[in-house]
């Protein structure tokens, strides 16, 4: 029972308030241990493969169909690997790989891994705007990041392996699909999410730190790309589990 419960048993919405994205690039052969043999690495110019850590406000997150004053409001922190995935019917599908799941509120950590696979741990946010620089910040999970809002023009992050913001949308994410591996039965769970108006708009950091990227031993990670998108409704489909038979 509860292996089914957490195979993402019903489909699930909410309203971004808010998602800002940051998308790091790092040499393809550092991320390939990460990820099951079922998945390939989502890679550009067959040298760069991307880590992406997403920071949501949601609100009135629920069952899809429940009213919305049955959602509850949380921040969501996500850090995910871009990959693909060929299914049983050929097609090959493009999304992300989750690596660990954080969360300001006990409820949606015991929700959500009751319902998922993502591990969701309790951290402390503090999400602020002064004279026109945002701080989102956590303690317990250190790490801060700094971002200038009154920016009008912003230019890709010096280093980026993107050649313009076109190039760069491509691994803003969240990507059409999200996939848990299952070693024990060889299964696959594949979770489609379902957006619209998603017009990622870039943003200008100042300065950053992730503890946890730091604890993945990465050389030469840039930051590739950061997008935010904000006011939009979003849901997650039932999940779906493939069979990998290679």
């Amino acid at each position: 029972m509860l292996s089914f419960l957490k195979n993402h048993p019903f489909a699930v919405e909410a309203h971004f308030d808010s998602s800002t994205v940051l998308t790091f690039a790092v040499p393809k052969e550092q991320l390939q241990s990460l990820i099951p043999d079922c998945l390939q690495l989502d890679t550009f110019n067959d040298k760069w493969a991307f880590v992406a850590i997403a920071m949501v406000q949601t609100k009135q997150l629920r069952p899809k169909g429940f009213p919305k004053f049955m959602g509850n409001d949380f921040f969501l922190i996500g850090y995910r690997i871009f990959v693909r995935f060929t299914n049983k019917a050929g097609r090959r599908l493009r999304g992300l790989y989750i690596i660990k799941s954080e969360t300001d509120k006990k409820k949606m950590q015991l929700l959500g891994n009751t319902f998922t696979h993502y591990n969701y741990t309790t951290t402390d946010i503090s999400n602020t705007v002064q004279n026109g620089i945002r701080q989102i910040r956590s303690v317990r999970s250190n790490f801060v990041l700094n971002i200038d809002n009154s920016a009008e023009e912003v230019n890709l992050p010096l280093n980026s392996p993107f050649a313009n913001w076109k190039e760069a949308r491509r691994f803003a994410g969240p990507l059409p699909f999200t996939f848990t591996y299952n070693s024990k039965d060889r299964s696959v769970l594949v979770i489609e999410g379902v957006r619209e108006n998603w017009e990622p708009k870039p943003l200008k950091v100042i300065d950053y730190n992730f503890g946890f990227l730091n604890t993945l031993n990465i050389k030469d990670a840039v930051l590739a790309n950061a997008f935010i998108i904000e006011d939009i409704p979003y849901y997650w489909k039932k999940g779906k589990i493939e069979q990998w038979n290679k």
